[in-house]
């Protein structure tokens, strides 16, 4: 099954997971929508695309934009459905072109980067996806019932008993996409619905995530509080880059400049490529 071409190719940001309500598909829309309006050309892939949170999001911001006539920055959008064949082999070659099918539209409408949200489960449409990836951004809760989704801790002393079967899916990630185009992808894992209070919980989390990065090969990075502001746009299709200009009636507090910050940290943090190194469309 033919592949993406490495000329031209677009800088690809997954987001995945494979535990739910970590908060990937609102902290996807936050980064599509940052980028564009840093000027850059952004498509979406919802690759869970029975599920469609992502794709429901972007969808009700479409809306948003037509029905109330306000100029918000919208992204090409793709999604990518699993397939229906019953032979493991056709249904994945299946999925594999429909992937580059996706790519292929996005890249003819222009995307010089594509945000991908990954299916909250062990399939091949997110393996396949975590293997195009040049930044990986895995959200978790701030808590070990979250951390667990990347290795298994003893339970009195926190010490790393062994990593997870989500990280050796990433590390076999890794391996597929330096065998196809000798690429390699940086792993962020995202410390998510931060509390304020310095917990005992909090700073154990924090130091066993240091540990385990080391070991494995991925850095962290401070999250997005556990704010309502969040969900509330969320069903709008809108970020708090949108606020202003979308006139819905949300005075800017403090804790939404703060909310904001949060955004623009984790944003600055992904390696995007240069300037130069953009695509021309």
């Amino acid at each position: 099954m033919a592949t993406i071409s490495v000329i031209n190719r677009p800088y690809f940001i997954a987001l995945g997971n494979e535990k739910g309500g970590s908060g990937k598909s609102t902290t996807a829309i936050h980064i599509i929508v940052s980028l564009l309006r840093e000027g850059y050309k952004v498509g979406a892939m919802d690759l869970d695309a029975r599920q469609g949170t992502l794709g429901g999001a972007l969808a009700a911001r479409r809306h948003f934009v037509e029905s109330k006539g306000v100029d918000l920055p919208v992204p090409s959008f793709r999604a990518v459905h699993r397939s229906s064949h019953e032979h493991r082999g056709e249904a994945e070659a299946e999925e594999c072109a429909a992937f580059n099918h996706a790519v292929a539209g996005l890249q003819a409408e222009g995307a010089e980067i594509i945000v991908m949200d990954c299916p909250g489960a062990d399939t091949y449409l997110s393996r396949f996806g975590h293997s195009h990836a040049d930044t990986l951004i895995t959200p978790i809760n701030d808590s070990f019932v979250d951390f667990s989704m990347l290795a298994k801790v003893e339970p009195d002393k926190h010490d790393i008993v062994n990593p997870s079967i989500y990280s050796e899916m990433v590390w076999e990630a890794r391996k597929a996409r330096f065998t196809r185009d000798r690429g390699k992808f940086d792993w962020i894992v995202m410390r998510n619905r931060l509390a304020a209070s310095e917990a005992r919980n909090k700073r154990d989390v924090g130091e066993t995530l240091e540990l385990l990065a080391k070991r494995i090969g991925f850095r962290t990075v401070k999250g997005f509080g556990e704010r309502v502001i969040f969900r509330e746009l969320y069903l709008q299709g809108l970020t708090l880059m949108d606020v202003r200009e979308a006139n819905i009636g949300i005075a800017m507090g403090l804790s939404h400049v703060a909310a904001r910050n949060e955004v623009r940290a984790l944003v600055s943090a992904i390696k995007l490529p240069p300037v130069r190194l953009r695509l021309v469309a």
